[in-house]
């Protein structure tokens, strides 16, 4: 899978693999993968909304979640947020499966961690509908204060055994399924990648619809079909919309002309260019740099 997919996560110290961070509209702290933006990690993650509202999407399927709810997110798969309200900030709390296990081949990670999170389990929303779920929230909400505070000098060991604690809960209340329809799911989650990290490493080149369902095996018609589903657009509205956020990066940190940023990022006329940029961001390329150019400090 494309890099650029891939989010490599840097925890803050080395000898504790656990971050957690805190997302809004204005970006992430400490700095990440946030609003708009897809990518996948190997760690697994637990996001609880803290303020307003998300939308998140995860292969193909929008949650909608609110202030107080969460969602599991298993690792290697694809997410999204799509849309956090004006006022919104959510944090994400991220850990690789090791950290479930004590130690290496243990016992703990055969029979309680591998077989979920190797599993055909992408996804599981939190939303306080069941007295297991309220525990899960409630261990996320006192995670979230002691990553803040970090009072205790103990804090860490904390962080790790609640965690341990929120990981026996939710597979205690849940069951994995071997169905055909699960298999689907995640074959055509692994399509998907395939699909997008083809349109990221080519963008700024001509891409044709049978160059992307060639990647993922497909036919153009079924390709242009799963993509759809999985992300509610075309692969041809995908590419463009990527386009336009990579122009974004070269209007905010470089000196070219909005002639060659088009050419750039894979357009073949300025005009359509334009046009594409102010469709998706409702102001002109050259309007976009002046904003942002104006937020800079001197």
């Amino acid at each position: 899978m494309n890099k650029q997919l891939h989010e490599t996560i840097k925890y803050p110290d080395e000898a504790f693999p656990y971050i957690m961070y805190t997302h809004t509209n204005r970006g992430s702290i400490p700095e990440g993968r946030g609003v708009n933006d897809l990518h996948w990690h190997e760690e697994l993650q637990m996001t609880l909304v803290t303020k307003g509202k998300l939308t998140i999407q995860i292969n193909g399927i929008d949650y909608d979640l609110e202030t107080g709810e969460a969602i599991f997110i298993n690792k290697s798969v694809l997410h999204i947020v799509t849309h956090l309200s004006h006022d919104g900030e959510y944090v994400s709390f991220n850990f690789p499966e090791k950290l479930l296990a004590f130690y290496s081949d243990s016992a703990m990670e055969r029979n309680h961690v591998l077989p979920y999170t190797n599993s055909y389990l992408l996804s599981l929303e939190i939303k306080g509908d069941a007295e297991w779920q309220n525990q899960i929230l409630q261990n996320l909400w006192e995670m979230k204060k002691k990553f803040e505070r970090k009072e205790s000098w103990r804090w860490q060991y904390e962080i790790s055994i609640q965690t341990v604690q929120l990981w026996l809960i939710l597979i205690s209340n849940i069951s994995l399924s071997s169905e055909e329809s699960s298999k689907h799911n995640r074959l055509q989650h692994e399509r998907l990648q395939q699909m997008v990290s083809f349109i990221h490493q080519n963008y700024k080149n001509p891409i044709k619809l049978k160059e992307i369902a060639d990647v993922a095996h497909l036919s153009v018609s079924e390709c242009a079909r799963s993509f759809k589903k999985s992300t509610h657009m075309t692969p041809y509205d995908y590419l463009v919309k990527y386009r336009i956020k990579k122009s974004c990066q070269l209007l905010e940190t470089t000196d070219y002309t909005i002639t060659e940023i088009a050419r750039i990022v894979g357009f073949n006329h300025v005009n359509h260019f334009i046009q594409s940029f102010k469709k998706h961001r409702d102001i002109t390329p050259k309007e976009y740099r002046k904003i942002r150019n104006e937020q800079t400090p001197s």
